[in-house]
């Protein structure tokens, strides 16, 4: 006897010929024996036998399609080749990215530059037809922060230029400062005894030079097909990450120390910028985040510089050989208390007849200040600003509303997001849900840099890997074939995850981004892959059609319990 599968498959042969290609398509609402009636009433009587195997046939498909999952995932290639052709031919991606990046700058939240940047995007959705347009604020952020001179030079024992840059809300030097350099290892309360009374009006030097190798490999890579095999594979269960300890500890003590300095009169903290995960200086960046609170009133701190590993190793290496070293430098730092406020930037395309439910999609827009922001983050927020300018200018019709959110305050901790999340779905921490939250579909985010999209982590929800999979195909010839069922943190769809929602971030190609771009100096618009972009803007373009588009919205995990003692989770209704 002939396998079934076999039995099936001659059949459908036998079948093609006699009811041709005009067969109805079977909607879903539809039992197992309407279609049975449907299908058979379409073929000639004189097919009786064929009309009987037929009706096995689709009791077969319905029996094993519990084995399978769930059945094909459509997916609308015309629309498909709509976003493909608006986001190949006539891209404004790059022109987004050197508007954010080479006009307007770093944006770091509660900047002027942050600001700025955030009137032009609104000017561009209203430019495209979005509605719903706002600046809207999601609750206190505190000081915005900006540097506005930074000059530093070495003046004996030879003189020579000095690379660096202030760690954000630090104060500046209060004009042009030249005092000697000294190194001085504070590692504990004894160590501030020791130095008690010696470091008045210098520049001090804490940190070990960083180990520097030389660049036998390229920093800039993409992921083999080996690679992306490991991402796709289930993680082995037996192994847990281990927790950092002594973090509160270390706090307590580096807010000791910096009152120390504040109380001795130093005139500034001098460090290296490694890369922090590797902590070596190898590839030219200054690693440079934040040194003093938002809060202003919190404790003040002093001015703090990191410079390039090698000028830093420069001196600490005269240092050693009891060389005096003289610097000048001048810092000019402004804090910005106009408003404590912050807010994300909000705009939609409304859905037709299902305009109540929603599919969002989104990017953070703040930056560090070092660079101009382009990998982290302009490139996202560029690419979701595409994404939603081809799906408006392409027309095609959208039965869920599509909303596009750009977070501010994700570099300290996704408080933009985390705020919506609260506000409009629900509260981590009790679990408490918004009406609402039974009505968003699911929540798309690029936030790894510039990279081309090569599938999609996907936070654990087995359920939606079979459609993942049907949308990815149009898009295996870009490069995009992996699902990865593993968790990934760091951005700002963690916020809608850890509610319950669907919450997803695209893999993406590193390229320079861990190794060279991150938050450092190098993080501008040369190192971004125009290519890539314009990539995956049609990718993201397409998800989030078809997900605005599909019959049922995304399929979620279980609720997630709230910590304990916060109460229990409510859920709303569901369509």
């Amino acid at each position: 006897m002939a396998p079934a599968g076999a039995v099936v498959k001659a059949f459908a042969v036998d079948v093609e010929s006699v009811v041709g290609t005009h067969a109805p398509t079977v909607q879903r609402s539809l039992s197992c024996a309407e279609e049975t009636r449907m299908f058979s009433s379409r073929i000639p009587r004189s097919a009786g036998v064929v009309r009987a195997v037929f009706a096995v046939a689709i009791l077969a498909s319905y029996i094993s399609e519990p084995l399978i999952g769930q059945r094909a995932e459509p997916v609308d290639l015309n629309a498909v080749y709509a976003i493909k052709t608006e986001g190949f031919e006539r891209s404004q991606v790059m022109d987004l990215m050197s508007w954010l990046t080479d006009v307007y700058g770093p944006r770091l939240t509660g900047s002027p530059n942050l600001q700025a940047a955030a009137d032009y995007t609104v000017e561009r959705f209203a430019d495209w037809g979005l509605a719903g347009v706002a600046q809207e604020v999601w609750g206190q952020f505190g000081r915005g922060w900006t540097n506005d001179r930074f000059y530093a030079h070495a003046i004996t024992p030879q003189a020579y230029p000095l690379i660096g840059y202030p760690k954000a809300w630090t104060p500046g030097t209060g004009g042009v400062v030249t005092a000697p350099a000294v190194l001085a290892t504070i590692s504990n309360d004894a160590d501030i005894v020791k130095y008690r009374g010696t470091l008045s009006g210098k520049f001090v030097l804490l940190a070990p030079v960083p180990e520097v190798r030389p660049l036998f490999e390229t920093p800039g890579r993409r992921y083999t097909d080996e690679q992306l095999a490991a991402l796709a594979a289930q993680p082995d269960p037996a192994r847990r990450r281990g927790g950092r300890g002594g973090g509160r500890a270390a706090r307590e003590f580096a807010n000791r120390r910096m009152a120390f300095f504040v109380e001795e009169g130093v005139a500034a903290i001098i460090g290296p910028g490694p890369n922090p995960s590797s902590r070596r200086g190898d590839t030219g960046s200054v690693w440079v985040t934040g040194g003093g609170s938002r809060n202003p009133g919190d404790p003040p701190v002093v001015p703090q510089v990191v410079l390039l590993t090698e000028h830093y190793g420069r001196i600490v290496r005269t240092l050693e050989k009891d060389i005096p070293v003289t610097l000048e430098l001048n810092v000019r730092n402004r804090f910005h208390d106009e408003t404590l406020d912050a807010f994300n930037v909000i705009a939609e395309i409304p859905g037709t007849d299902w305009a109540d439910e929603v599919v969002m999609l989104g990017a953070h827009f703040d930056s560090w200040h070092a660079g101009t922001g382009a990998t982290d983050n302009a490139a996202g927020s560029a690419v979701m600003m595409e994404a939603m300018r081809i799906l408006k200018t392409i027309g095609l019709p959208l039965r869920r509303t599509v909303r596009i959110a750009l977070w501010t305050g994700e570099e300290q901790g996704l408080l933009g997001s985390r705020a919506y999340v609260t506000r409009y779905f629900g509260d981590r921490q009790t679990m408490v849900l918004e009406p609402a939250h039974a009505r968003l579909s699911g929540y798309f985010n690029v936030d790894n840099g510039t990279g081309l999209i090569r599938g999609v982590y996907l936070q654990g929800n087995e359920a939606v890997a079979p459609v993942f999979q049907a949308w990815m195909e149009p898009f295996a010839n870009l490069g995009m074939t992996t699902l990865s069922i593993r968790n990934t943190g760091g951005t700002d769809h963690l916020a809608f995850d850890a509610v319950g929602l669907p919450g997803f971030q695209f893999i993406q190609d590193p390229v320079e981004y861990g190794s060279r771009t991150h938050h450092t100096n190098l993080d501008v618009y040369e190192r971004v892959q125009a290519s890539d972009l314009m990539k995956n803007a049609v990718i993201v373009a397409s998800f989030v059609y078809h997900a605005a588009n599909r019959d049922e919205l995304l399929p979620r995990k279980p609720l997630p319990k709230p910590p304990p003692g916060r109460g229990q989770p409510t859920a709303g209704a569901s369509r």
